[in-house]
Order: C-alpha cells, then structure tokens, then sequence
C-alpha cells in the first residue's frame, strides 16, 4: 500500500546530518511514518538520478548493496524505501543496518515524520485505511507505527517533519539533503511546429509567429527550411522579427528564477507558424541563440520541419 498522496502547507521542523560524496557509492535509505511523503521522496530521489527501490524487505539490503558499483553501468545511488508493509520483515531492518556497517558499506537513513493530526486528515481526504490500523481507527494505526519506528527513528541520519511541508518544501529539502552542492541547471527547450499539425503537448509557452512574412510564397524560398540561410535572413532580417525575438527573450529570461525556486528542470516553449517548417523554425533558432548568449542550456526541436 503506498503513501496518501501528501499535500502539506508551508513550514520547516528540520534537522540533517547528511553529507554526501558524488565519487563514491552511496546507498540511502528513506522510512518514517505511512503519509509523511516516503513515495514523493522516492520520486524526488528518482529524478536525481538515484536508483530507487520500494518496499524492499530489509534482508535484501546486503545482497543489494553488494551489487552496487561494479563496472561502468553499475548502480552508484540506491535508495531504498523501507516501511510496516514489509510486515515482518520490517523487525529485521536495524539488523540490516547493522549488517552494513560491519561489512564497512556507506549508508544514510532519512526519516519522515509527521504528527498524528495531519495523518489522520491526509488518510481521511484519500479515504483509504492505514496499514496497522486493522479492525480499529486510523489512530489506532498511527500510534502503533510510531511505538514500532521510536528506535528506528533516533538512530536516523536526518529527521524530517513533513507536517506543515508543501510538496514543493518536501522535493526541495530532499534535494538538498542528498546533494547539498547540486547546481539547479534550467533546461529551456525550444521547439518549432506547424499549428495546421496540432500543438504540442508539452509545452509551458505557446507563441504565435504567423504574424510574420511567409517565405511559403517566395518560389525561391518554399522548398527551403528555416535552417537554411536565406530563409533566415528573409524572416529575421525584417525589424518586426528581431524587436518581437528581444522582447520575447526579455519576458522569458525575467520568469527563469520562478523556474529554478519551485526546482523546475525545464522551460519548455513552443513557437508555431502555419505549417512549422520557415517561420517557427527561424525564430525558435534565433531565440535559442539569444540564450545561449546568455549561458543558458539550450535545446531546440525542429517537430514539422520534415513533414511534407
């Protein structure tokens, strides 16, 4: 059974022991209570490029972590969600720990806490029963996990308490527990369609160029792209292009901090003309490269450049 899907409001309890090291194997384990987020942790993880293994009972810890490293597309990150739905299983898991420690294996253990009013609410809004809670109330199962987890729980590397966390509080403070060095890099992706084909689903910013003078209706230009060098200075050599190409990029650049404050990888921004193959691709080229003036990471797709 996973986690209620957490939803918590701003605030921070928090304390961390954690320190890690990129050139070396890691392994972490992610427990606590049922509903203090251990499934959004485990997908924060897995976007972080860490591999993530849920429910594992902890006999297989071991074997696992002795997997870990070996050749060049062996596993470095595993982490590892451990929680009551192993059932018996769970009793062995400081035994486990142990069993890493004397083998020398590096390991951490974040803990997710929260207190047993939020649960309540969070088990009651996804109406589904907690784990332990049997014939009896969903209290009655909060309060036997947290007597099963009190030792578990002080012998944690780092402690979170999710009660008053945001989903974007929970994603930024895993984050930075498991890599406190990591630069936020923003990705903006650009690409170039024909609205005649449909738009594109993915993208955050949908901009209009078919404003702009179609190079379609100059013979000498219709079977060329917006690749090409005279299509590029047919649409972008006009004054209009290059003031709308300024401003957009200006707009655009003063959202990017919003971007990497809520952790977001991407900016993905669409530019259509007609039929997505000489208007949109010239001004999704000429947007792409004010960017990279300005040391941005930059990908462009071309999506109907090839169409007939």
């Amino acid at each position: 059974m996973s986690d209620p899907t957490p939803t918590f409001p701003a605030g921070l309890p928090i304390y961390d022991a954690l320190s890690g090291g990129a050139d070396r194997s890691e392994i972490l384990i992610i427990t606590g209570m049922s509903g203090a987020g251990r499934s959004l942790a485990a997908g924060v993880l897995e976007d972080l490029g860490w591999y993530v293994v849920d429910n594992l009972p902890p006999q297989m810890i071991a074997p696992l972590a002795g997997m870990m490293g070996r050749g060049d597309e062996g596993v470095w990150k595993l982490a590892v969600v451990v929680d009551v739905r192993s059932g018996e299983f769970f009793q062995t898991l400081i035994q486990a720990l142990e069993a890493l420690r004397q083998a020398g294996t590096e390991h951490r253990m974040i803990f997710l806490d929260t207190s047993d009013e939020v649960l309540v609410k969070r088990y009651e809004s996804v109406r589904r029963p907690h784990p332990l809670q049997g014939d009896g109330s969903i209290l009655t199962g909060i309060q036997i996990e947290r007597e099963l987890l009190n030792t578990l729980r002080d012998q944690a590397d780092s402690y979170l308490d999710t009660s008053e966390f945001t989903v974007h509080d929970l994603t930024e403070r895993i984050a930075r527990l498991v890599d406190p060095e990591r630069k936020r890099e923003l990705t903006i992706a650009i690409t170039s369609f024909g609205f005649k084909n449909g738009l594109p689903m993915d993208a955050n910013n949908v901009f209009d160029v078919r404003f702009l003078a179609n190079p379609y209706w100059v013979d000498e230009l219709r079977h060329l792209t917006g690749r090409d060098a005279p299509v590029k200075d047919y649409v972008m050599g006009k004054a209009v292009a290059q003031e709308y190409v300024e401003r957009l990029v200006r707009v655009l650049a003063g959202t990017l901090p919003g971007y990497v404050d809520q952790r977001r990888h991407q900016l993905a921004i669409a530019v259509g003309c007609t039929g997505g193959r000489h208007r949109s691709v010239a001004v999704a080229e000429a947007v792409a490269a004010a960017f990279k003036k300005r040391g941005l990471r930059v990908r462009v797709t071309h999506r109907d450049v090839d169409r007939p």
